[in-house]
């Protein structure tokens, strides 16, 4: 019988894979796979950092070749969108941001607006089609979330784009450092901060 701990890593693996492989959510990554390895509903799930630890490794394992070029092309797609929308203070986070991002990757922008519709006219201003929902804060507050579709050439496909709106007195807590001691999410800034290294480090 596995240990709590393997029973953890194994789920871990598991939705790994779908978050590398089919751009699964974690939350949804680890559902599924409990329900792949047959575990009851009731069963401990790792923690995100345990499953971000199990992603990076499936990304070193099966997709080295191919996984940087799509990170990059994800993240140039981030800041043609964070240059159109700098007037709602745009920050990536998500996994373009911390770098696990592949091509079955959603992008997750965070807006920080004086008034939460100001992103939602503007996007109608320009003609740009999204679907209104919400999504979960930071702090697991509801926040609206306008999704759009947007065309990566790079990769020769479409990607959802998830803009999570928030008030402008939210964005202190936006830097606030995540449980592994880094920045959570990034302006465009330190966006092309990273690509410049990432650029110097593949040369």
């Amino acid at each position: 019988m596995l240990s709590r701990d393997d029973t953890a890593a194994e789920i871990a693996a598991v939705a790994a894979r779908l978050v590398v492989d089919e751009g699964q959510d974690y939350a949804a990554a680890k559902r599924a796979a409990i329900r792949q390895l047959g575990l009851p509903a009731r069963t401990p799930l790792p923690d995100n950092d345990t499953l971000e630890a199990a992603v990076r490794e499936h990304i070193a394992v099966f997709c080295a070749d191919t996984q940087p070029a799509e990170l990059r092309a994800l993240r140039e797609l981030a800041l043609v969108w964070m240059d159109r929308l700098q007037s709602f203070r745009p920050h990536l986070g998500g996994a373009a941001w911390h770098g696990t991002a592949t091509r079955h990757s959603d992008l997750h922008m965070h807006l920080f607006c004086d008034d939460p519709k100001q992103a939602e006219w503007a996007l109608i201003d320009h003609k740009v089609d999204y679907h209104p929902g919400t999504a979960s804060g930071w702090r697991g507050e509801a926040v609206d979330a306008l999704t759009v579709r947007t065309r990566s050439e790079a990769l020769g496909q479409w990607v959802l784009m998830h803009l999570l709106v928030h008030d402008l007195d939210d964005l202190r807590g936006a830097l606030r450092p995540d449980s592994q001691g880094r920045k959570p999410r990034g302006d465009a800034a330190a966006l092309r901060e990273r690509l410049i290294a990432e650029a110097g480090e593949g040369a």
